[in-house]
């Protein structure tokens, strides 16, 4: 079969799961190494559908989060299959992954898919913090409502202040998220790049909690060894 991953943790899920399937993955694609022989077709957002279609792929795997409407449906007009994943919490994620891997490719369900199930399901919240989770600076955006980051920092004991939100990734003035009375700030490092010296000087006073945003965000072989090095970086926080 020849697989198109248009998910950067999909891709990863894959290239885990059964070598040699992608033919084809986007820039944004890092995980795991050893991608060389699959062919860059372009962002998440502006896929190369001409190239796409010359890959001559059985599947195209999207989400419909990650990926624009418009460019599958050219996908579809063009005859090839595509697989739109939605995921908003993790019991979705893992029932998603099963639905790629194991009814879509055909492959046996992978043992870092079950590990990854026993990972969350010890997961015992320590208290709960009121926490926001800026995802982007420039303006300021946070996570709001049905995330997948805000599902998995809930299993860990971390309340986002802005789940109730109307929307999922608010704008929110950053004098509004300093006064939010929360017990800290999680700066994940993508989609924006949050360090040490970019993002908590914004939030004087405030435990900042760096966390990883492979592990807070992708749903794939990362979530197996998630709960751990979250759980880590919040209470580096503290």
């Amino acid at each position: 079969m020849r697989v198109v991953s248009l998910v950067p943790s999909l891709t990863e899920a894959v290239a885990v799961s059964a070598p040699g399937l992608l033919v084809g993955v986007t820039d944004w694609c890092t995980h795991p190494a050893g991608l060389g022989g699959a062919v860059r077709v372009g962002g998440t957002k502006n896929p190369d559908v001409r190239a796409i279609v010359g890959l001559r792929p059985d599947l195209v795997i999207a989400n419909e989060e990650e990926n624009r409407a418009p460019d599958l449906a050219e996908l579809r007009a063009a005859g090839v299959e595509v697989l739109v994943t939605e995921i908003r919490d993790l019991p979705q994620a893992l029932r998603e992954l099963d639905r790629v891997l194991v009814g879509a490719l055909g492959l046996a369900r992978p043992g870092w898919l079950a590990d990854a199930e026993a990972a969350w399901a010890r997961v015992e919240p320590a208290g709960e913090l009121r926490a926001f989770v800026p995802v982007w600076r420039r303006p300021w955006m946070v996570l709001g409502r049905d995330t997948f980051a805000g599902d998995l920092l809930a299993r860990l004991g971390v309340r986002n202040v802005y789940a109730g939100h109307a929307e999922r990734y608010p704008r929110v003035p950053v004098e509004e998220l300093a006064a939010a009375d929360c017990d800290l700030v999680v700066l994940p490092d993508e989609p924006y790049r949050f360090t040490a010296e970019d993002g908590p000087e914004a939030f004087p006073g405030l435990p900042a909690a760096l966390v990883s945003g492979r592990h807070l965000t992708w749903y794939g072989p990362s979530l197996a060894e998630a709960p751990a090095v979250l759980a880590a970086a919040l209470r580096a926080a503290g």
